[in-house]
């Protein structure tokens, strides 16, 4: 698949102004977005196994980038993002959680929820739908230029989140959702799995 810029940013605000655009000015030219953008949401699996290779610090900003597209409540923005490169650290990570796949990954992007930031009340929840909605955007950016990625979950896990947040010296204020885990793909044609199943689908009601 083509790396595009476009595709990074995944399902996002940025990237349905970008269809709109394109549509009124070509229509087949936001056709054919359309079609990338749908490939790039329906190939995308989780990768687990990768060559060690390196992972480029512009390529990792953009991942961030295509995370804080994301919709967020009332525009909160609750999230932030520890990029991880050092080997050490990657280590200390994979010695934390028991499915971090960390050995041989490029690089690693945790998502965490910053409550300083997140709404009061009852509504401070929202903070985890937020942040994963960030992680999915990385997730179909990693995708986009051609590299592995998968979500391993921290929040709400009482034994992996002191630990994740030791490693990484959060503050008190800040929990981690989950570790993205992102390589160069071991087996890069890892085909993903057909979840489409129409009796999840009801129109109009029950």
């Amino acid at each position: 698949m083509k790396i595009r810029t476009i595709l990074a940013a995944g399902v996002s605000a940025m990237m349905l102004m970008a269809i709109s655009s394109c549509s009124q000015k070509n229509p087949e030219a936001a056709s054919d977005t359309a079609k990338d953008v749908i490939e790039n949401i329906m190939t995308r699996t989780s990768i687990r196994q990768y060559t060690g290779e390196a992972i480029g610090r512009d390529t990792l900003e953009t991942l961030v980038k295509a995370g804080m597209a994301a919709p967020t409540a009332v525009n909160a923005q609750p999230w932030a993002f520890v990029v991880v490169t050092d080997r050490a650290v990657l280590d200390s990570l994979d010695a934390v959680h028991p499915y971090a796949h960390l050995k041989k990954a490029g690089a690693a992007i945790v998502v965490c929820g910053d409550m300083e930031k997140a709404l009061e009340g009852e509504n401070q929840a929202y903070w985890i739908q937020d942040c994963s909605a960030a992680s999915e955007n990385i997730l179909l950016a990693a995708h986009a230029y051609g590299l592995g990625a998968v979500w391993c979950g921290v929040y709400p896990n009482p034994e992996r989140i002191p630990s994740v947040k030791q490693v990484l010296g959060l503050p008190d204020s800040v929990m981690p959702l989950n570790v993205i885990t992102i390589g160069h793909p071991e087996n890069p044609d890892h085909q993903p799995k057909d979840k489409w199943n129409p009796e999840s689908v009801h129109y109009n009601h029950w």
